[in-house]
């Protein structure tokens, strides 16, 4: 979302709001804008929670193409909040609801305004922090529902942040044959046990390329590999591990790659599957699957959450996001604050 959607105000005016915007790669800053009023059929959000998400990272470093973002923009969208206001044409959403938001940009923001197929209600009994890491889940149930997981698929999971620890948990639920992750963090792979990872392996940052050991102690491959790994160039590795006629779930891994062996790929007859659902009943079908599984308590999001930031602190934020010390795992914003 671009600074063009806000109305821009001074500081200190009657109805406005803060909104963080990233002004250039590395350089967020505070802003002030109106209080958006929803349209006929839109609902406003009074924000709690917002997650950093791997997408907003790139987009703070300036890693996504300028066709999909340019800036000044605003980043955020996973969203747990309250239901503020309802517009006149809207049924069966009710203001004081709490919801979680799928597919809404700009949320670093004390209020959004957006359309009723982009929320979802979840249940009193859930923290505030276990809401907004909900958007993920969509994609994450779409992906391992193409990685095709039966007891007798072997499957590799690289990369656990949140993205990764959440796909660990919901691949655990398909029992494959073996459930491999790896991570550069001790951390994460101790929750990844947790979750259901059969082996784990922690990679140093110099052989963190080459996965030689992994590779060695299953020589066939996996039948599914799932990237959850920012870096385009993990592409590479995600094929090397492949199994013959396998494929490779292209949930991570979207970011340019230096190189790859598209030779390869063609004599291994590997295939690779993208995540985002086609069709909107789809997305809306795995939402409602997602939030679901963590009122049940089968998908743990709260263990993830290791640090907290008020909004106006957005900055100092993302900066320990992006130099990812060893205890940080998902950092959340506090738009109350």
């Amino acid at each position: 979302m671009t600074i063009a959607d806000l109305e821009l105000v001074p500081e200190g005016t009657p109805n406005s709001q803060r909104v963080a915007v990233l002004q250039e790669p590395f350089h967020i800053d505070m802003a002030h804008a109106a209080i958006p009023e929803p349209g006929m059929d839109e609902i406003r959000i009074k924000v709690r929670y917002v997650g950093i998400c791997g997408s907003d990272l790139e987009s703070y470093r300036g890693i996504r193409r300028p066709e999909f973002l340019s800036t000044p923009s605003r980043l955020g969208h996973e969203v747990s909040g309250i239901i503020d206001k309802v517009g006149a044409q809207v049924r069966g959403l009710q203001v004081g609801e709490r919801v979680t938001c799928r597919y809404v940009w700009g949320a670093f923001a004390e209020y959004i305004v957006c359309k009723p197929f982009n929320v979802h209600t979840v249940s009193e009994r859930l923290q505030d922090e276990d809401i907004s890491p909900i958007e993920v889940l969509p994609g994450i149930l779409h992906a391992v529902e193409r990685a095709q997981i039966t007891p007798n698929t072997d499957v590799l999971i690289m990369g656990q942040g949140v993205s990764g620890l959440v796909m660990t948990q919901a691949a655990a639920l398909f029992s494959p044959r073996s459930l491999v992750v790896t991570d550069l963090k001790e951390k994460n792979l101790e929750l990844a046990k947790r979750y259901g990872a059969t082996h784990t392996y922690q990679l140093s940052g110099e052989d963190a390329q080459s996965m030689d050991t992994l590779r060695a102690e299953f020589p066939d491959g996996f039948e599914a590999v799932i990237p959850c790994l920012l870096e385009g160039n993990g592409m590479m590795d995600a094929l090397e591990c492949c199994a013959f006629a396998g494929r490779i779930i292209l949930y991570g891994c979207i970011a340019p790659c230096d190189d790859f062996d598209w030779l390869k790929l063609h004599r291994k007859r590997v295939d690779i599957l993208t995540t985002e659902p086609k069709r909107d009943i789809d997305m809306r079908r795995w939402f409602t699957e997602g939030v679901n599984l963590v009122e049940q308590g089968l998908i743990n999001l709260s263990e993830m959450v290791t640090h907290r930031f008020p909004l106006s602190e957005i900055q100092t934020a993302f900066t320990q996001r992006d130099e990812g010390p060893a205890d940080s795992i998902h950092i959340l914003i506090d738009c109350t604050q």
